[in-house]
């Protein structure tokens, strides 16, 4: 089986379909998403649509809840707020509806996969360094699991060091080959609003006969989704940051 992870599609449709063009040029076989399909962009229903026609199965994203509820969105960022209310307004009852059916944690095959952290799935907690991340480890009952939220692809890793004691190393990475004696946390970047300082739409391949994880990254046409987020509406900041990646 060879899986394509996607995350954070933030209703950015071109970077989507870019990535689905080049999942079936990988010829990954089966899909899975890990979580905030809307937000931010201005395609939060056709974005919906693919990942629903496709049957992938998806956890769910802070976004994806804020857009399916009603609850009142003080001391939020004012413009991811602003974007929340405007995909509210997009949105059928029965699309949120099943964005609020979503589970914030699922078990794929061998691999698990949470939108933030295990030990608190749904308090939407960001993992940025090793000792964030050594939090979720407890939780891990895969030797895989994935995750996003914050948009940055990172790998941690649980090891044994010499002295047999558990260690958590991590950080950028491109491709790596699994070792079932560890257990990795693998942030797999975001498909439409990349925070690394590359614009870059990103996912991975996790090609489970070969045991690797391997970082993609592919030019999209950023200017088609910048126009359609003014045209919107949105705040020009949404389109502003897809050009340098932040």
């Amino acid at each position: 089986m060879k899986f394509a992870i996607i995350a954070d599609i933030h209703a950015n449709l071109e970077a989507f379909q870019t990535v689905l063009a080049d999942i079936q040029a990988q010829k990954c076989t089966h899909y899975a998403c890990v979580g905030d399909v809307v937000g931010y962009g201005p395609n939060p229903k056709e974005c919906l649509k693919l990942v629903r026609d496709m049957g992938m199965p998806t956890v769910k994203g802070n976004h994806d809840e804020y857009c399916s509820m009603d609850e009142d969105l003080a001391g939020f960022n004012p413009h991811a707020a602003e974007a929340v209310m405007w995909t509210r307004n997009q949105l059928t009852a029965e699309e949120r509806q099943w964005l609020r059916d979503l589970k914030y944690f699922r078990m794929v095959t061998s691999f698990s996969m949470v939108h933030a952290t295990l030990d608190g799935p749904d308090r939407w907690g960001y993992v940025f360094d090793k000792l964030s991340a050594a939090a979720s480890f407890p939780y891990q009952n895969t030797p895989v699991c994935f995750f996003g939220h914050t948009h940055v692809p990172l790998a941690f890793i649980l090891e044994k060091n010499p002295g047999g004691q558990s260690v958590v190393k991590g950080g950028t990475y491109s491709k790596f080959k699994v070792d079932p004696s560890k257990k990795y946390f693998v942030n797999v970047g975001s498909v439409g609003q990349p925070r690394d300082n590359n614009p870059k739409a990103g996912y991975v391949i996790y090609d489970m006969i070969e045991g690797t994880i391997e970082l993609r990254r592919l030019d999209y046409d950023i200017a088609t989704v910048q126009a359609k987020i003014l045209a919107a509406g949105l705040p020009p900041r949404l389109a502003d940051r897809l050009t340098y990646g932040k």
